[in-house]
């Protein structure tokens, strides 16, 4: 098909997924979308697969112009969202007439929004994945100008009555805030900070302006290692929590190394670093001691309601022909029985 999204402001915006999960074997970071709740949800929205290309937005406004039909979501931070002008909702599916632009503006709360677009972006891959990684020096960072193209169109889905929502799919939204509260699980070397690990889960630590997608620095109280051997480098899982032996506690996220000569004081969970994805410079962050099975069955909730969502999303989306034909149904006698 021709058509697509025009960028017409950019901000700090990119092209990702959910990540390079065969990167760590070549040694590449997995990358992806840092608040990855947000970013499935929204795909989901949209009819998407979970993994397929969406913008990932930080911090600043953004705009584009649809140059057709389209079917979009947004999720993640709270912000403002119009069509062509219009109020719109966050959260829910939402069209876009060829020619309309969308803007996105004044973020708060969180740091990154998720914009899908039905039938998802076209982009180039690498080990399968589209997610950017700057230390190879590989992905779609949005400029003004830039055109992408979507790989299916939507015709238009509007309420014919008043113009209301058509949508109200009632996904619940994760809190943010600038009080953040992180859950961890134990680290391979918690053990070495002996009663002094402790300090973790009393103190609360701010987030510096050093932070970004490789990993985030927090200011405050640092526990103290009682062992000074050599701590031999090796591979460490996204969200380690490493005590390096400055003025800073150091959380690895997507974009980190497969290799760190930090002791390993904590990890962060898979829910905790959705948590740490939205931490702006400046928030506090109080840390909260979980198990693994806590922590499995957190994700495993998650998970759970965005299948519930997906079911929701595939029910509307058939009576309305989305992904079918681009035009209203009938609804079928048993639906309306």
């Amino acid at each position: 098909m021709n058509g697509g999204i025009l960028i017409q402001q950019p901000g700090n915006s990119v092209v990702t997924d959910l990540g390079r999960t065969r990167g760590p074997r070549f040694g590449l970071p997995v990358n992806g979308a840092l608040d990855q709740y947000s970013a499935r949800a929204a795909n989901i929205l949209v009819g998407n697969l979970d993994n397929d290309p969406l913008v990932e937005i930080t911090a600043l406004d953004f705009r584009m112009k649809a140059t057709t039909d389209i079917l979009i979501a947004v999720t993640g931070t709270p912000l403002t969202l119009t069509v062509a002008g219009r109020p719109s909702s966050q959260w829910e599916p939402v069209s876009v007439r060829a020619g309309e632009s969308v803007s996105i503006r004044r973020l708060h709360s969180g740091l990154r929004a998720y914009l899908a677009i039905h039938g998802s972006i076209e982009a180039d891959t690498l080990l399968g994945s589209v997610a950017p990684d700057t230390v190879v020096g590989f992905g779609l960072q949005l400029k003004e100008g830039t055109s992408l193209p979507i790989r299916r169109s939507v015709g238009p889905v509007r309420q014919p009555y008043f113009d209301l929502p058509l949508f109200r799919l009632g996904l619940e939204r994760p809190t943010m805030g600038s009080d953040l509260s992180v859950d961890v699980t134990d680290g391979p070397d918690i053990a070495e900070f002996g009663e002094s690990g402790g300090l973790l889960f009393t103190s609360e630590y701010t987030v510096s302006g050093r932070s970004n997608h490789i990993g985030l620095r927090l200011g405050g109280d640092l526990p103290e290692r009682t062992s000074s051997g050599e701590v031999l480098s090796r591979g460490v899982p996204v969200g380690a929590v490493e005590v390096p032996s400055r003025e800073e506690l150091l959380v690895l996220h997507r974009g980190r190394g497969v290799t760190a000569g930090y002791p390993v004081l904590a990890v962060v969970t898979s829910a905790g670093l959705d948590v740490l994805a939205q931490a702006r410079p400046g928030d506090k962050v109080r840390f909260r001691k979980t198990t693994v099975a806590e922590a499995t069955a957190a994700h495993r909730r998650s998970r759970a309601q965005l299948e519930t969502l997906r079911e929701s999303v595939n029910t509307v989306f058939g009576l309305l022909g989305i992904g079918c034909r681009p035009q209203w149904q009938d609804l079928p006698v048993a639906a309306c029985s």
